[in-house]
């Protein structure tokens, strides 16, 4: 089995999250590979990376997606049949990283860029009208302060779901969930 992690805007494969799942992969489930990318911060390219990525890996997929990696795990899922689970997944990033536009830095790389209005177009043009219901699983935290969990739950109304009460955008009950995570993907890819 493959495990594809998407991390979030301004993020990293040094992110907690990311270390978690692999030092939860590598002590319970060594026969698990994980690909976690260092994604562009330009989403046109970002999509082109991992579909790339996903492409070229076995059926035996399951991608992992926080946050802006939610939503382009959605995307990612949607276009070669593969499972997702979704932290705290964006909805709406077009939107929501607007405020963004202009000079950033990345603090996990140092690296410098200009997040612009056609990097706003590309996130809406990777949107998926309707999600399959069955192929997603969705992890939110009710006292995320980035992102307004209530839009994730409606987006992805359908699929499984788990909304832990007073956990923020981190995430802090994702080791725990970890275990289930993996054995719920085993399945999916049967």
């Amino acid at each position: 089995m493959h495990i594809v992690y998407l991390h979030g805007f301004n993020s990293g494969p040094q992110s907690l999250k990311a270390n978690e799942t692999a030092a939860y992969l590598q002590q319970h489930a060594p026969d698990v590979t994980l690909h976690c990318p260092q994604l562009s911060p330009h989403p046109a390219e970002a999509i082109q990376q991992t579909s790339a990525l996903v492409a070229s890996l076995p059926a035996d997929t399951l991608l992992i997606g926080s946050s802006l990696g939610g939503y382009y795990a959605t995307f990612l899922a949607e276009r070669h049949q593969r499972p997702a689970a979704l932290i705290n997944p964006a909805v709406r990033p077009y939107d929501d990283l607007a405020r963004f536009i202009g000079e950033q830095t990345n603090p996990y790389t140092g690296v410098v860029y200009t997040l612009s209005d056609a990097d706003m177009q590309a996130l809406l043009a990777q949107r998926v009208a309707r999600p399959s219901p069955r192929r997603y699983w969705l992890l939110l935290g009710s006292r995320d302060e980035v992102l307004d969990w209530r839009e994730a739950a409606a987006r992805y109304l359908d699929c499984r779901q788990t909304v832990f009460n007073g956990d923020d955008h981190r995430l802090q009950a994702w080791p725990r969930m970890l275990p289930g995570v993996v054995a719920w993907g085993r399945q999916q890819l049967v």
